[in-house]
Order: structure tokens, then sequence, then C-alpha cells
């Protein structure tokens, strides 16, 4: 049994510093804005 919670609490460690890492960036790292241009072929456009 306690190589069992050893196991949970591993992955509750790693868990933790994934939810760490994510939330981290999620906050304070901002992305920088940039124009984006997009050729659309004219056959596209048209109805069949």
């Amino acid at each position: 049994m306690p190589s069992l919670f050893r196991f949970l609490t591993v992955l509750a460690v790693i868990g933790g510093i994934f939810y760490g890492v994510i939330f981290t960036l999620a906050n304070f790292v901002s992305p920088k804005p940039r124009e984006m241009i997009v050729t659309i072929p004219a056959d596209k456009f048209l109805k069949r």
C-alpha cells in the first residue's frame, strides 16, 4: 500500500508542476500580434 501512495504523490507533484507551467505561460507570456495574409484561389468563390 505505501508504494501506491508514493505513486499517487509522484503523479500529483508532476500534475502540479504541469499545471503551474501552463498557468505561467497563459498569464505571463503575451503573444506578439502580427499581420496575416492568406491567398484564396478564385475557384473557391465559384458556385457549383
